[in-house]
């Protein structure tokens, strides 16, 4: 069977089993604990496909709650303790997360679960009544996406469509880290819409900080250090808040790989991102953040170009994990 034929098969399947599950009951679209643009997007997107879908998630991150308010998007926040679920619940489908720990609420058990995601990594453990769509796509909005176009067109509204066009904008960060599968799924979000891609783009860029974020920033960036690991150049840092934003900074100084760390009631975290020029080299840092949990402990994984990892190690003893698994990573020649 070739890869389109399985994607078609796939999406069949869990057309199959999301029908099955609305009809037994409520059916949770679970975001993961980020609450990032592409795991909102994706759940907000799928629920309008069927009355008895929800999103809902623990948190919303900055971009996704400006987008949310904007767009007035139904979505419901969840407390992460002892979170209570609809009664006779159908299903869960859980959007944009790797493993269970990184969707920040318990599961009820015995409840099916369908996981759709893009990360290289997966430490689901599924059982007989699961499906698991893990697709290597740029973002989870693709996914959705296409199914939206096969099974539910007409849930395809504008509001929708901006959903998923800012989860693909945002996690193929502004299309650095686009392929053409990336770049065809933004021309059927755009196609025949009313969405004016540059004001949207703006709009989405928009993000404002405070003076104290500001400082934080500032903060963070005098302390950065660059390194040598191996065969790649690391420039570090720690902060208290904005370690995306942060790290994309250290970026723009030329670094191979950037990482940033953060210490907060009792957890560590760990992002990281890494230009195109990296990851044609071979880098995947989704692969090295989860090289990361499997000798320290903690969840880590992501995409080649951006991953993240936290747990309950220190701070230092996690960014050195890391830089040694950075050390050991190889690296591609250039074509001579």
């Amino acid at each position: 069977m070739n890869m389109k034929a399985s994607k078609e098969a796939e999406l069949h399947a869990f057309h199959a089993w999301l029908s099955a599950a609305c009809e037994r009951g409520p059916v949770p679209v679970l975001t993961g604990k980020n609450g990032d643009m592409d795991t909102v997007g994706s759940a907000i997107a799928l629920a309008a496909s069927n009355p008895n879908l929800m999103a809902c998630g623990v948190h919303l991150g900055r971009t996704a709650k400006r987008v949310v308010e904007e767009l007035q998007a139904p979505f419901r926040k969840i407390a992460p303790e002892r979170t209570s679920w609809p009664p006779s619940i159908g299903g869960i489908v859980i959007v944009d997360a790797a493993a269970a720990g990184q969707v920040g609420v318990d599961l009820p058990e015995g409840v099916p679960l369908c996981i759709i995601d893009h990360h290289a990594t997966s430490d689901w453990a599924l059982s007989e009544n699961d499906i698991n769509l893990q697709w290597d796509v740029r973002a989870t909005t693709q996914i959705i996406d296409k199914y939206l176009l096969k099974f539910a067109p007409k849930a395809r509204s504008e509001v929708v469509r901006k959903m998923l066009l800012a989860g693909l904008i945002t996690d193929t960060g502004r299309f650095r880290h686009a392929d053409g599968g990336a770049f065809e799924s933004a021309s059927q979000l755009l196609e025949d819409s009313g969405i004016d891609y540059a004001s949207f783009l703006q709009f989405i860029e928009s993000e404002s900080t405070s003076p104290s974020e500001r400082g934080s920033l500032l903060r963070g960036l005098s302390r950065a250090k660059s390194i040598e690991s191996g065969k790649w150049n690391i420039v570090h840092t720690y902060s208290g808040t904005l370690e995306g934003r942060l790290a994309s900074m250290l970026i723009g100084t030329g670094a191979e790989i950037a990482l940033v760390s953060r210490f907060r009631d009792g957890q560590t975290r760990l992002t990281a991102r890494a230009p195109r020029s990296s990851t044609q080299h071979g880098v995947h840092l989704g692969n090295l953040m989860a090289a990361v949990a499997e000798r320290i402990g903690g969840e880590g994984g992501g995409h080649d170009g951006a991953a993240g990892w936290s747990g309950k190690a220190d701070r230092i003893a996690a960014e050195s994990a890391f830089i040694a698994q950075v050390a050991i990573a190889n690296r591609k020649e250039d074509d001579s």
